[in-house]
């Protein structure tokens, strides 16, 4: 099959490779549409150490069913499915508690750290566990399905704060996540929902999506905003969709007292951490990791239109200029969002 290879950092290399079979509680599934995240265009030159060469990436993908292995049941070849980013036990601890993303052995597809490699979806095909399939619904194409994981994270970091209708909340960083995120909090009911970035593009496509104020940060300091538009106290709930340092610290400058402030950017893996500030202010901090569940209702919010998917998409193109669109990503080359690459 071919394949968009990392070969080496900063070295992608479409190329032929084997084809995976269905083992055994597993399908093979012929990818139709692949979206190139954040995190793999971080990971092309090795600063996220996960990565380790060779590896093909991509996580946010969608496909038809062509195999099943021995022992899937509820399956068919011919099913349009798309799956959740992390391969998670099925006898873990956590997973028997309800939290599969935090799971004990959990692996990222299209991710490989040094515990682990698991190739991913920018190949014709892939082989992935039946339990963490979902179909995709009859009006969803396969393209809009690809968007579902970006989304389901963003769901997942709304529904792990707590927030509820009325609540105010910032979020930092007007990406894809981050602008998901705004969708997920007017959902909620949350105001206002104020959105911050340094890319006034970035802001329009938020204020899109939802958020009742943007703010660029790179044209002056916001928190004396936030605080006039949360009634002089900062806001309830602070999301930062980045994951540096300056920005960590300056959203949850940005919050109130007793606030709750929820990490979900993950590029860097330490930061400064404005330690005083959250002990004396009893400020909560929640980490949000990847999905737990979520698919299944962004699906539905697609399928009926509550959830608006097509405006994030810049481009679909093939698999075989992959690589091209990595080095405009990684370059912020025209504003792009969500690039999509078919096999």
């Amino acid at each position: 099959m071919k394949a968009l290879v990392l070969e080496e950092y900063n070295k992608l290399v479409y190329k032929d490779m084997p084809e995976p079979k269905a083992k055994e509680g597993e399908v093979l599934i012929r990818v139709k549409a692949c979206g190139i995240c954040g995190s793999d265009v971080h990971g092309m030159d090795g600063s996220t150490g996960r990565r380790q060469t060779p590896i093909i990436m991509g996580h946010e993908a969608s496909g038809e069913i062509v195999e099943t292995g021995a022992g899937v049941t509820r399956w068919h070849v011919g099913d349009r499915v798309t799956f959740d980013s992390t391969v998670y036990p099925l006898d873990d601890w956590f997973t028997l508690k309800g939290r599969y993303n935090l799971s004990e052995g959990r692996e990222v597809v299209g991710v490989s750290p040094k515990e682990y490699k698991r190739h991913g979806a920018f190949a014709e095909y892939l082989a992935i566990p039946q339990h963490i399939l979902y179909k995709i619904p009859d009006n969803v194409s396969f393209e809009q399905a690809a968007m579902v994981e970006p989304a389901a994270v963003a769901a997942h970091a709304v529904k792990l704060s707590g927030v509820q209708a009325g609540d105010s909340a910032v979020v930092f960083g007007s990406g894809m996540i981050g602008t998901f995120i705004v969708s997920m909090l007017k959902a909620a009911g949350a105001t206002p929902v104020i959105a911050v970035d340094i890319d006034s593009e970035k802001l329009k496509m938020a204020s899109r999506y939802g958020a009742t104020v943007t703010l660029n940060s790179k044209e002056k300091a916001v928190t004396e905003d936030v605080r006039k538009l949360t009634k002089g106290r900062g806001a309830d709930y602070g999301f930062e969709a980045i994951g540096i340092s300056a920005t960590v610290n300056a959203m949850i400058d940005t919050l109130r007292k007793g606030a709750t402030a929820v990490l979900v950017g993950n590029v860097t893996p330490v930061i400064e951490f404005p330690l005083q500030k959250i002990v004396t202010q009893e400020i909560r901090v929640q980490g949000s990791c990847a999905i737990n569940g979520e698919y299944e209702m962004v699906l539905d919010l697609i399928a009926s239109g509550a959830l608006k998917v097509d405006d994030m998409i810049s481009a679909v193109a093939p698999l075989s200029e992959g690589a091209e669109w990595f080095r405009k990503l990684y370059n912020r080359e025209g504003n792009l969002n969500k690039v999509i690459l078919k096999p």
